[in-house]
């Protein structure tokens, strides 16, 4: 499971950026979603309560590579349901919100391919 949004570079930079220019209202999908359930000690004790033992956590730290700040951007535009999140917003930033969030990460990756730390953390259980 994915770990908090500061620790994936591209994601977090990619909220950043939508923020920006939706301060009102961002689309917060990725912070809530695939980024929002993290504590390991939360969820060791949810485990434990639910009758889990030998609960086991670590933490694991890679990189994502994408060819351009654009290529990555618009990945979490064509891949996550954000896509939907930004279209009900205003469907008509779609691209303004893809090119502030490719400049988002440009600013800090450079502007040929890139390459972002992502984090996960692996738990196991036994039932």
């Amino acid at each position: 499971m994915r770990d908090r949004i500061e620790e994936n570079e591209f994601a977090y930079e990619l909220g950043g950026a939508l923020a920006a220019i939706s301060p009102e209202d961002p689309p917060r999908f990725m912070a809530r979603t695939p980024h929002g359930y993290y504590d390991t000690a939360l969820i060791r004790g949810e485990l434990e309560k639910a009758g889990f033992s030998a609960v086991a956590t670590g933490t694991r730290a890679q990189s994502s590579r994408a060819p351009s700040p654009r290529i990555a951007a618009a990945a979490y535009r064509q891949g996550t349901p954000l896509r939907n999140e930004i279209e009900t917003r205003d469907a008509g930033k779609m691209d303004t919100a893809i090119e502030h969030a490719a400049s988002a990460i440009a600013a800090r990756h450079g502007k040929g391919e890139v390459v972002g730390k992502i984090q996960a953390h692996v738990i196991s259980a036994v039932a």
